[in-house]
């Protein structure tokens, strides 16, 4: 193995300027790819850390108005959920229907401590709300089945909403602050990039709302779903049994609305593995030239050893031998020049990922160890099948033409 490697370092000394031209076009196009490549990851991974992505098996349902007359009744009627669905849903809805949970949204209210006051708004929710919403408590606790049943005044905050009234989240678990009037201990604070609502328990929410029958959306947490198709039956699942509560045509599109985020979520990704799959074909057609420009060194070397390799041939050496010498040579260009393309790729993509820190659009635009071996896996092949051609040739010379060759 050692006197190859020797053999292959001798041969490439022998062409300097030509072989580190042609190696220059291989660590260019694997700089590029392995550029590219990590910032497809970068927004993979946004899309993946985002809300999006951590709410994904679920459908929001909200009212609408008919665009269809149906049983008599004129179009432009207004369909309002009741607090009934959310039962028929769980009970009738099928395998897929792991829970439903009804939203009362609140009025703008002012919310106050003594220290400062802002306005925001209320939801009334049930425990699983949070969980089923990809957010996460950061202090203290989110809402519980005894708040629910005692209809106690207390309210999960955002951790966007403390600046005003609190110094930090710790400082509000236990505080209480003035909602309309009405005094609200703070049970907990939960992370949230973007949303700043404050929920309450929805028994709560409906009694401050006059015990009111209506709801005003539904989320419908789903499990085992795997395709596309899934999610869009399971949507059309609950069209049909809400179509049925409230006399509409099911397939009457705006008398409900429903955010089908599962199929929305699936949609996405395979938009991401299209651009995933793109980026590699551009990266390997970058890398091509390189690839022609390391065989056609190889080719003149063969040419150039043809004396050579007649020799070989003529005291004993097996086709295998000279086969794998030369593919080797090849292997080694295309590898030593292509991890060059690699460390420097790494290192732009971790300058990019310093850059972009705390962006919502590229999050740790890195390449991974799955990825850097499935480059290690192109470089090797590219290599071989740039050596595989010219080693053919080599295989064609006859040892005494060869020895002829001078």
């Amino acid at each position: 193995m050692i006197d190859i490697i020797r053999e292959i370092i001798q041969t490439l000394s022998n062409n300097k300027m030509r072989t580190a031209l042609t190696g220059l076009s291989v660590a260019w196009g694997i700089f590029m790819l392995i550029i590219l490549l990590g910032m497809s990851q970068g927004v993979y991974n946004s899309f993946n850390s985002g809300f999006m992505a951590q709410a994904s098996n679920s459908l929001q349902i909200w009212g609408g108005y008919t665009e269809k007359p149906y049983h008599g009744y004129k179009q432009g009627r207004a369909i309002e959920l009741q607090s009934g669905d959310p039962e028929t849903l769980q009970t009738k809805g099928g395998v897929h229907v792991k829970s439903t949970l009804p939203i009362l949204d609140g009025s703008t209210v002012i919310i106050s401590t003594p220290r400062d006051y802002m306005s925001g708004y209320y939801m009334g929710v049930y425990p699983g709300y949070l969980k089923a919403q990809g957010r996460e408590i950061i202090a203290g606790r989110f809402i519980n089945e005894l708040d629910i049943k005692e209809n106690r005044k207390v309210i999960v905050m955002a951790k966007r909403n403390l600046n005003q009234l609190f110094t930090s989240a710790e400082e509000a678990v236990g505080q209480h602050v003035s909602i309309g009037g009405l005094s609200f201990q703070v049970v907990g604070v939960y992370s949230s990039e973007w949303g700043q609502e404050i929920f309450i328990p929805f028994t709560t929410a409906r009694m401050l709302n006059g015990f009111k029958d209506d709801i005003s959306s539904l989320l419908i947490e789903v499990q085992d779903m795997k395709t596309t198709a899934d999610g869009e039956k399971v949507e059309q699942q609950v069209r049909n049994l809400l179509s049925r509560r409230h006399d509409f045509d099911a397939t009457d599109q705006s008398a409900v609305w429903i955010w089908n985020r599962f199929t929305q979520h699936m949609q996405m990704e395979n938009g991401l593995g299209i651009l995933n799959m793109a980026i590699w074909v551009i990266g390997i057609f970058t890398m091509l030239s390189g690839i022609i420009g390391v065989s056609n060194i190889m080719f003149v070397s063969v040419k150039e050893r043809t004396h050579e390799i007649g020799i070989r041939r003529a005291i004993g050496a097996k086709p295998r031998s000279v086969l794998t010498q030369i593919i080797m040579e090849s292997v080694f260009i295309t590898g030593f020049f292509g991890y060059i393309g690699v460390v420097l790729g790494i290192g732009v993509t971790e300058l990019l990922n310093h850059m972009f820190a705390g962006s919502d659009f590229l999050k740790n635009p890195t390449v991974t160890i799955a990825i850097a071996m499935q480059v290690t896996v192109v470089l090797i092949i590219a290599g071989s099948l740039a050596g595989l051609f010219p080693a053919l040739k080599a295989l064609k010379v006859k040892p005494v033409e060869a020895l002829r060759t001078e």
